[in-house]
């Protein structure tokens, strides 16, 4: 049903919202102040004109941009994008009755992220390559992304060849693309078995082409060069498909965050380490004990560690911590604590770091609603937020990256 709507704000997913008499209506592209013409289908709405226009209305860069279901903002004047996304952050901490300052957001530029993870598909057309519609399952075929890294942009043509090769399905599968210090990695999931034909086929192209690994599955497939990221004065080569903060800029602010915090802590607790992105930092100054469950990535932050000069004793720990957490008496022999851990946050861990006496800690998320959960839980605990900071590394999205740097007096014995 086609109506008029006025836009009275924008959702936490970045649609502008229109408030009717049946409750919400949320209209993708649209911006508050707008009146709009939609297809209305109960609470979500499909925008078909904009009669009165916002001024914070832009023009998007990409050609993509409305099709594509990567990014939501591109038609958000900057500044007011900046806002939102700072914003994004007090609700989420006012929906748990937690009063901390905010910082205005750390920005991210265009052409910055260096890590994509693209979908693809054979079709009767060839390879299809690119991201998803919004809400949809439909495949939009790419050929630009302002987004990503230049390189990244510029491999496009030889990504959906090497797609090809590696396919022996007709269902979608995931091909992860990271820059790395040395090359391209790429890593292909959900692919399919690879014959021997397409592996040869496969390490010829990867060769051929100057990427720096080729891994289908978790299993490296080929790899000329040794991919490496550097981690302040540490390099490391991360395993197939590894996790990788997307933007090195924003990776360097909040390692900065952090450890200007925690740099005078003689030993640290980094939990949910990863590859190392805080600990070889941090190991500048401190002493660091990582926690990770993914054993790969912990081996690489080791073999880092051992490669370098001028760092700190690290050790290392295979760990779940959403089952066993370290525990408050385990974090007493900490004077510092890091923690980064997935979009579901760390409620259990944080349980533990509000019992305990360790006087610094640095929460960074990328889950503003999670990150709220666990500071109350820390503030009930007895700690203080200082200060947090919204990040954004994830340009023209939903998502925002936030570090929150807490402290607590230590109870006398």
């Amino acid at each position: 049903m086609s109506c008029r709507l006025s836009i009275a704000r924008l959702g936490a997913r970045g649609d502008g919202v229109a408030d009717t008499a049946e409750g919400p209506v949320f209209v993708p592209f649209a911006l508050p102040g707008e009146t709009v013409t939609v297809a209305r289908e109960k609470n979500r709405a499909t925008l078909l004109a904009v009669l009165e226009t916002s001024p914070l209305r832009v023009a998007p860069p990409c050609r993509h941009f409305t099709e594509c279901g990567g990014c939501a903002l591109q038609h958000l004047s900057h500044p007011a994008y900046l806002v939102w996304k700072r914003d994004r952050v007090i609700e989420a901490l006012a929906a748990r009755r937690v009063e901390a300052p905010v910082g205005e957001t750390v920005p991210c530029a265009p052409a910055s992220r260096r890590r994509a993870v693209f979908s693809a598909r054979r079709s009767d057309r060839g390879i299809v390559l690119g991201y998803n519609r919004a809400l949809s399952h439909d495949l939009i075929d790419i050929a630009e992304c302002p987004i990503l890294v230049p390189a990244i942009v510029a491999a496009l043509p030889l990504l959906k060849h090497l797609a090809g090769i590696v396919s022996a399905t007709r269902d979608p599968f995931h091909l992860t693309v990271t820059q790395t210090d040395t090359g391209l990695d790429v890593a292909a999931e959900g692919s399919g078995p690879l014959s021997e034909a397409a592996r040869r086929a496969a390490g010829d192209f990867v060769i051929r082409e100057r990427l720096a690994r080729l891994s289908v599955d978790g299993e490296v497939v080929v790899e000329p060069v040794k991919p490496a990221v550097s981690f302040g004065s540490a390099t490391v080569a991360p395993p197939p498909g590894a996790f990788l903060q997307a933007v090195v800029s924003a990776e360097e602010a909040m390692a900065q965050l952090v450890g200007g915090h925690l740099g005078k802590a003689k030993r640290v607790a980094d939990l949910f380490s990863g590859s190392g992105t805080f600990a070889l930092r941090l190991a500048a100054r401190s002493e660091v004990h990582a926690v990770e469950a993914d054993a790969a990535a912990l081996s690489a932050l080791d073999r880092g560690f051992r490669f370098a000069t001028g760092l700190r004793k690290i050790t290392t720990e295979k760990r779940d911590l959403f089952r066993r957490p370290l525990t408050f008496k385990e974090l007493s022999l900490f004077d510092g604590v890091v923690f980064d851990p997935p979009r579901a946050g760390a409620e259990d861990q944080a349980k533990q770091i509000a019992r305990s006496d360790v006087s610094r800690v640095a929460a960074v998320s990328c889950n503003p609603v999670t990150l709220a959960r666990d500071l109350a839980i820390l503030l009930d605990g007895g700690y203080r937020v200082v200060s947090i900071t919204p990040v954004d590394q994830f340009l023209w999205s939903p998502h925002v990256e936030a570090v929150a740097l807490l402290e607590k007096t230590k109870r006398r014995r």
